[in-house]
């Protein structure tokens, strides 16, 4: 039998490592540090699967009523 994939659930976001380029630029556009970013455990079960390591930073889009897509960020703690 297969295992589950949380990702393919419909309730939920997409959610993606970043490469370090476009962190640096969320980071220059928010006048923030890495640090400062909302944060998410390595043991999290959405950075299991992406198999994030601690000091990454996921990119998380969903729905959004209001805004049709809302992009979040999380700081990957261990």
């Amino acid at each position: 039998m297969d295992k589950f994939n949380i990702l393919d659930h419909e309730l939920v976001p997409g959610h993606r490592i970043m490469e370090e380029e476009e962190i640096e630029q969320v980071l220059e556009t928010y006048s923030i540090t890495k640090v400062d970013l909302p944060k998410i455990k390595k043991s999290d079960p959405i950075s299991k699967k992406l198999e994030a390591k601690a000091g990454d930073v996921l990119c998380i889009i969903r729905k959004s009523q209001t805004a049709g897509e809302s992009t979040v960020y999380r700081f990957v703690i261990g």
